[in-house]
């Protein structure tokens, strides 16, 4: 079941196994827009949480490579008639080409990328500072997908990424960006102060000076 997670973005619930949800985000804000896609297998759900929302997508954006955000990439796009952007740093898997390839610093409709390697080399958060809200792909995770209490963030596992030491790197990107907000595929998302505690992770007391 979809949820208006805040005003205008709906968190979409494509399959949730051992403790783990796997989801994508549709802004309605604008022109629709779809945040990834969800494993090909989980298309049904996808589909039917779209259509209980009422908003067909007009746009889709990839944020990386991984195949839980990408998989349902054709699916999506046979199904809906969406313009489609994809990272320009990666490979994409699929026969059809992306109508436009974005980078670090662009804007597409209500957001702005911000390139974050290192989960994988492609990693892009959107960030729309109008609305306070940063959709951060999987540059972190909710606290509470490893035990901790939810409402904060922590970096992706080390077994699911590419290079977990440039993703620490570069978890100061954000702080570039004004949001209150901070949207997550795994784990809870963090709804208040999100900008600050990733700040106070990132800048934590005693660390060195670079």
């Amino acid at each position: 079941m979809p949820e208006e997670i805040v005003p205008e973005i709906y968190d979409i619930t494509c399959r949730e196994t051992n403790g783990r949800r796997y989801r994508a985000f549709l802004s309605v804000d604008g022109v629709p827009t779809l945040i990834d896609t969800g494993f090909e297998e989980t298309m049904d759900q996808l589909f039917a949480g779209i259509d209980e929302i009422g908003v067909d997508p007009e746009r889709l954006i990839i944020t990386h490579e991984h195949a839980d955000h990408v998989e349902g990439f054709d699916a999506v796009v046979d199904n809906y008639d969406v313009e489609t952007w994809v990272p320009e740093t990666i490979e994409l898997d699929s026969t059809i080409d992306p109508d436009r390839r974005y980078g670090d610093g662009d804007s597409i409709g209500r957001f702005e990328a911000v390139h974050v390697p290192g989960h994988s080399p492609g990693n892009s958060a959107l960030i729309d500072e109008q609305a306070g809200i940063g959709i951060i792909a999987d540059v972190m995770f909710g606290s509470d997908l490893r035990g901790l209490p939810p409402g904060y963030l922590i970096l992706p596992p080390e077994i699911y990424s590419n290079d977990l030491n440039e993703a620490e790197r570069n978890l100061s990107k954000l702080l570039k960006y004004e949001f209150d907000v901070a949207l997550v595929y795994h784990g809870s998302s963090v709804l208040e102060n999100a900008k600050d505690k990733i700040e106070k992770y990132v800048e934590f007391p005693g660390k060195p000076d670079s």
